[in-house]
């Protein structure tokens, strides 16, 4: 890596506040990336000339601590807190950030100077079997897999399927009790993948608005749209947004249709004699009871199948009787006409066979 003298960095930094050149031009210019560069500029403008005399220092525990939480605290980036605390390289802080979530306090505590001996310190006894140490431990674990796998229960209470943003969502929560790098072993994947997804989750949701809008649909018309009924109503809202969309962020925020229609089919082909075609596709009729159809109708509903047969009286649309059950069985279409019956008037025919 290349070292920079402070007085280059003085006169480049003083080259561009003085108008010359464009900072992305001049950092260009002198072979510099545009981060370094800005930096430069960032550090020079809160510290002045100071700010590039400062040599190698060894950050104690609490000033380590002081700069991540007023990043987290203030909503600073990497690069503004290291301008600010005069930091010289912002990946010192990325460094300091990513131990502290892995490793918690212990791992900012100032390491030894010099070059470590090469004699090899014995390792540490581990706690014999069954010891009071050894059972303290063994609870330690129990206790954090516990944590995790409740917060995993109660955020995936309506999804089926557990994915790695759901694991890195649940150790986020649980980083200031237990340690990262335990964590991750208990969920089963890799650190990296835990920092890729917590990354994501941090950067603003483009879709925001939209899935909000979505979870109202949802929740207006009982759970009952999917994805194509609430793309429509999005349509209608003035929100143009692609079907195929709507359906990944509803598959993400765990909203499914609780109620599914498909027209029930017993067999397929002839089966027995076929009925006369009285109404020869006439569905038109001049008094009530005049002319009853029929028909049955298998639906999903709470992950059970239920068979409905329904008599409408195609006068003016009325539905006769229905009846409904959990088998497609004879007292299905059976106790409909026994309802239907009922409802007729004493010496009014019943309407032909159909």
């Amino acid at each position: 890596m290349v070292k920079y003298s402070s007085e280059f960095k003085i006169q480049a930094v003083k080259a561009y506040l003085n108008g010359i050149e464009g900072g992305n031009i001049m950092a260009e210019r002198l072979g510099l990336s545009r981060g370094l560069f800005w930096n430069w500029v960032n550090q020079y403008k809160n510290h002045g000339e100071e700010a590039f005399n400062k040599g190698y220092t060894n950050h104690s525990l609490e000033y380590k601590l002081d700069i991540l939480h007023y990043m987290q605290d203030n909503g600073t980036s990497i690069n503004e807190t290291a301008a600010i605390f005069n930091i010289p390289s912002p990946s010192t802080i990325l460094q300091w950030s990513r131990s502290f979530e892995a490793e918690g306090v212990d791992a900012l505590k100032p390491k030894k100077k010099g070059r470590p001996s090469m004699k090899k310190e014995p390792k540490k006894n581990q706690p014999s079997e069954g010891s009071e140490e050894a059972l303290r431990a063994e609870i330690e674990r129990l206790r954090m897999e516990n944590a995790y796998l409740k917060k995993l229960k109660a955020l995936n209470s309506r999804k089926g399927k557990i994915t790695e943003q759901d694991k890195a969502q649940v150790i986020y929560e649980l980083r200031h009790e237990f340690k990262v790098i335990d964590l991750v072993k208990v969920a089963g994947i890799a650190r990296s993948t835990y920092y890729y997804w917590i990354k994501q989750l941090n950067r603003p949701d483009k879709y925001a608005e939209e899935k909000e809008l979505i979870k109202q649909i949802f929740e207006e018309h009982q759970e009952r749209y999917g994805y194509r009924r609430i793309t429509m109503e999005l349509h209608n809202r003035g929100v143009k947004i692609n079907h195929k969309t709507v359906q990944r962020l509803m598959k993400n925020m765990g909203l499914k249709s609780l109620v599914r229609m498909k027209k029930y089919r017993s067999y397929r082909g002839q089966v027995g004699k076929v009925a006369p075609n009285i109404l020869e596709r006439d569905f038109t009729a001049s008094k009530p009871n005049e002319k009853w159809v029929t028909d049955v109708t298998e639906f999903h509903l709470l992950g059970e199948k239920l068979y409905l047969s329904p008599i409408l009286d195609l006068y003016n649309g009325e539905i006769i009787a229905y009846n409904i059950e959990k088998r497609p069985v004879y007292p299905l279409v059976s106790k409909m006409l026994d309802k239907a019956f009922k409802r007729l008037n004493e010496g009014d025919p019943p309407p032909p066979p159909f």
